[in-house]
């Protein structure tokens, strides 16, 4: 996909993420998120968090300069994510909006020649950091359970993370996965390494390589009979 192309689409991200904000209530606000020990406040925080840790690697990017995503590292991230949380209803939707806003701000002033300069975040470049809050805006939005989940996600996404998310793969097998609700299949590891084959609809896939629920069936075979999910390796 081109780099206006992953635009396009965070901007629908923004514009659905921003239609769910209303519905928030001090009470679901508290509810469980997707990710384990996460409210909903939780990840509504980290929402915010990373729409301005990329985008303020996308500034300084434009002024030729680099800035790690977060002052003072993980640590600094995980405490303001649990600052953040404390926050009722009303101050979520005012910080995750103004964060949307800044971000679609900062994205937008990005143009055709700048996407090689250079960003901290994982060494790479502008392009890199785009694609990150691509991604961490679809999975935490479906993480927040406000409506869409993995089962929404579209295609071109679940393309990507497929790519992105080969690391998880175990590396004592050959893991094929086969899409059901269509044409696909994406193997990893060794051709020569013991067959692990994974199938369910595409979303289903994805959603699994990434740690989340699918909510849609998936049949695991070794050696054409049944067996439990591999486990997968960290994210990368």
């Amino acid at each position: 996909m081109s780099q206006d192309d992953v635009r396009d689409r965070i901007g629908a991200g923004h514009a659905r993420l921003l239609a769910l904000l209303p519905g928030l209530t001090d009470r679901n606000v508290r509810e469980p998120g997707a990710l384990p020990g996460w409210s909903r406040a939780h990840v509504l925080s980290h929402i915010e968090g990373i729409a301005l840790a990329m985008a303020r690697q996308a500034r300084y990017a434009l002024r030729g300069e680099l800035i790690e995503p977060y002052d003072g590292g993980r640590p600094a991230r995980t405490a303001a994510i649990e600052a953040g949380a404390v926050r009722d209803a009303a101050a979520l939707r005012r910080a995750v909006g103004d964060a949307l806003a800044e971000a679609a701000a900062t994205w937008s002033a990005v143009g055709p020649a700048d996407w090689s300069r250079p960003v901290r975040y994982r060494d790479g470049d502008l392009r890199t950091a785009l694609l990150c809050w691509w991604r961490e805006l679809e999975i935490h939005t479906a993480d927040a359970r406000l409506g869409p989940g993995p089962q929404d996600w579209p295609r071109e996404l679940c393309l990507h993370l497929m790519d992105f998310l080969a690391p998880r793969a175990p590396r004592e097998s050959r893991l094929v996965l086969e899409a059901t609700d269509e044409t696909f299949s994406r193997s990893y590891g060794p051709g020569t390494a013991p067959t692990v084959t994974v199938r369910g609809p595409l979303s289903a896939l994805t959603a699994w390589l990434a740690g989340r629920d699918g909510h849609r069936p998936l049949d695991c075979r070794r050696a054409d009979a049944r067996a439990p999910l591999p486990e997968l390796l960290d994210w990368p």
